[in-house]
């Protein structure tokens, strides 16, 4: 699996020939401090490469979660959305935050 890193601090990792997963990197939840709430886009829903498809609160600030690849949602993490605090205790693995098909 490759994993790619944007400029706007989201990774994406390939899963597949024609899918992957997206979340924040440990730069982002460092500087956003202790995340709050997550708003995960809807399965199903597409989005272009750079269009906002969530949003990320801490206590210090809301920030767009961008979408690094154009593509299908296919699946959010429900455990973030439940409990957030996993965008900062592990943000590349189990604080992931939605699968895309491309």
């Amino acid at each position: 699996m490759t994993t790619k890193y944007t400029k706007d601090h989201e990774w994406v990792q390939s899963t597949g020939s024609d899918a992957a997963t997206v979340g924040i990197t440990v730069h982002a939840q460092d500087a956003l401090g202790d995340v709050v709430f997550v708003d995960l886009p809807e399965v199903g829903r597409s989005f272009a490469q750079g269009e906002v498809a969530g949003v990320v609160e801490s206590v210090k600030a809301a920030a767009d979660v961008f979408m690094p690849v154009s593509g299908e949602i296919t699946e959010v993490n429900e455990a973030l959305r439940a409990d957030p605090s996993l965008a900062n205790s592990d943000p590349l693995a189990a604080g992931w935050f939605f699968k895309v098909k491309l």
